[in-house]
């Protein structure tokens, strides 16, 4: 398996990440590690700081989109993939930008940016450090 092999595997990760965030909550259990870390640095995100399990994870992220109608999260920009194989098995480091989009108390779309860098360890999401623009913020492509 080669380079091109390997970003594409940390590709279609950040993509799966990513669609468990668009609510495809069955996808926790087979990204994540059975313990996994998460790092979010955006105000308002401290509920994220306590989940270590993907059923914590999917259940947070269900109530997330209860509070923020019409939610959706897209990868955006060119990803950075730093995958190695180890016996076999992909681990290092994934990095995307990403857009959110929701609609407001005021009926317009919202849409923020943010990057999320997952460290990966025997194929699994084992650690995530989110930054995101939070609730003054912009988006990174116009």
């Amino acid at each position: 398996m080669g380079a091109d092999d390997t970003r594409e595997l940390g590709i279609r990760l950040y993509d799966r990440w990513t669609a468990l965030w668009n609510h495809d909550l069955d996808l926790a259990v087979p990204i994540m590690a059975p313990e996994f870390t998460l790092r979010y640095a955006q105000a308002g995100a401290e509920v994220f700081d306590d989940a270590r399990t993907p059923p914590q994870l999917a259940d947070i992220i269900a109530a997330w989109h209860k509070g923020r109608p019409g939610l959706t999260f897209t990868a955006e920009g060119v990803a950075v993939v730093d995958l190695t194989l180890v016996d076999g098995v992909p681990s290092g480091l994934v990095a995307r930008p990403y857009r959110a989009s929701f609609t407001g108390e005021d009926g317009d779309v919202v849409e923020r940016s943010g990057t999320d860098i997952l460290r990966v360890a025997d194929g699994l999401i084992a650690e995530v450090w989110s930054v995101s623009s939070g609730v003054g913020g912009r988006t990174f492509y116009r």
